[in-house]
């Protein structure tokens, strides 16, 4: 069997999709499974959905990724060019489209656009089409020559017989037909001289020796087109995968609007590269056992395209939170401090131990952005009910609190050492003293110093941050706060 070679060919028209970087993952997994050739081409034939600068930005996703070409533009394996616009002026296209022409497999047509407007039109897929009627096909040999000769603007159409069918077949849905009657005679050669997409994409893949075609679905329709021409060269056509739709969680095809159909848009929004790459890798695609978090190497180890699903993917935010979550506990400290502290100095104004709060964040933490809500009551108190010290759980109540923190202090007041672990040993002998649980103690100081439900750290990791002033401040207002209360309900 022939290397396996695979390639990604996007057009830069913008950012990258979800569901391109998946076609792209994939591709790259199944050469690199195989020892195989991964490639980059560019295909920019389509000169009027050209962005400027979507070629750097498809080279940023694929090195962020992980995703090392070993051919390209920039790396020429022997089958260069890599950029379809370059490859034309070789007039490969049209060399191509010409032997078609002499084969009786594509024809010049020169009807103008009023003509072409006339023709009826079909509905496929929810889509208007114009099926053309083949009326340039019966021009004869002499009248085709000399209205080239005369300079007359023409198209090359591809030559579909009316009768019969037209079989493929792809790794996930098996051989489908199509009646030859539903096809159009679409453009190979447009008037202006480039090559439709569909065109040069068959050409690049053949003479690219490309083994394997991974694309969406929503290719499944011009994929008999693709096998005529491929049949019409007399080429073997190569393995085609066609991959599920990628869908948002209301099972709708995940649109720009929705703020994450981009790698960009991700990186962003605080996710990082690598569980972005591993989740994306599940949509569509599982491993034979339920493990779901892969390093890029592990994926290539384990990648069979026989097991990707025909079944949509759903994108689920809350499951990529998840997924992200992980990959942050996992990391090592000084690289999550090193990307964690821009966020921590976005919330916090004040003067603290930066590091140390960090240290508290890493593990509860699912994206960096949520470090803001994390943080903010290091800055201030913000303003709560009383009724937040009553936990059924730690047995606590506003009246039983009010007197933990009358207690406490003038411990607090005494205690000169206000590290973490001083204050927790002075907390648990008043525990032991008092006879009570830990949790009776803990969930009143902590409620106190920051005024919250749920904080990154426990009460003595809060105070060490904060300081022995700024910790008295707060439990002497909360002390305040419970007897006023106290006050107004009797």
């Amino acid at each position: 069997m022939s290397k396996v070679r695979t390639r990604y060919a996007p057009s830069p028209t913008g950012k990258m999709h979800v569901g391109n970087l998946r076609s792209a993952l994939y591709e790259f997994l199944i050469a690199k499974h195989a020892g195989g050739d991964f490639m980059l081409r560019i295909e920019d034939t389509d000169q009027e959905r050209f962005v400027e600068g979507a070629t750097d930005i498809i080279y940023r996703t694929l090195e962020s990724a992980g995703l090392k070409h070993d051919e390209g533009p920039d790396k020429d394996g022997g089958f260069g060019p890599y950029i379809q616009s370059e490859r034309m002026k070789s007039g490969i296209y049209m060399e191509y489209a010409k032997k078609l022409v002499e084969r009786g497999e594509a024809y010049y047509c020169f009807c103008d656009k009023e003509r072409l407007d006339s023709l009826k039109t079909e509905i496929v897929e929810g889509k208007e089409i114009m099926m053309y009627d083949k009326h340039c096909l019966s021009l004869s040999k002499e009248e085709v020559e000399a209205n080239l000769a005369s300079g007359k603007p023409f198209v090359i159409r591809q030559n579909i017989p009316n009768e019969g069918t037209t079989t493929f077949h792809d790794e996930l849905y098996g051989d489908i037909s199509v009646e030859n009657a539903e096809l159009d005679d679409m453009v190979l050669i447009k008037s202006d001289g480039y090559p439709t997409y569909n065109f040069a994409n068959v050409v690049d893949d053949h003479t690219m020796n490309i083994t394997h075609v991974v694309r969406g679905n929503e290719y499944l329709s011009s994929a008999p087109k693709y096998q005529r021409l491929y049949d019409a060269f007399g080429w073997e056509s190569p393995v085609y995968i066609h991959l599920p739709l990628i869908t948002d969680e209301n099972h709708k095809k995940l649109s720009k609007r929705s703020g994450h159909a981009s790698f960009e848009d991700l990186i962003a929004q605080g996710f990082l590269t690598d569980a972005v790459v591993n989740y994306i890798a599940l949509l569509g695609w599982s491993p034979e056992d339920n493990r779901e978090i892969f390093t890029l190497d592990e994926l290539i180890e384990e990648f069979d395209y026989h097991r990707i699903s025909k079944s949509p993917a759903v994108f689920d935010i809350v499951k990529l939170k998840w997924m992200n979550g992980e990959y942050l506990k996992a990391m090592d400290f000084d690289r999550f401090y090193e990307m964690a502290e821009p966020y921590l100095r976005e919330s916090l104004t004040k003067d603290f131990d930066l590091k140390k709060i960090a240290a508290m964040v890493k593990t509860r933490i699912e994206i960096f952005p949520d470090i803001a809500d994390h943080v903010d009551f290091f800055e201030a108190v913000p303003e709560y009910d009383v009724s937040m010290y009553a936990h059924k759980k730690m047995k606590t109540t506003p009246e039983t609190s009010l007197e933990v923190l009358r207690e406490l202090l003038p411990i607090l007041e005494a205690q000169e050492d206000y590290s973490n672990d001083a204050l927790y040993e002075t907390l648990c002998r008043y525990v032991a003293d008092k006879g009570c649980k830990n949790g009776y103690v803990m969930w009143p100081i902590r409620t106190a110093v920051s005024g919250k439900q749920m904080t990154p750290g426990g009460a003595t990791e809060i105070m060490e941050v904060l300081g022995k002033e700024e910790s008295l401040i707060r439990i002497r207002a909360a002390v305040a706060k419970l007897e006023a209360d106290k006050g107004s309900a009797l």
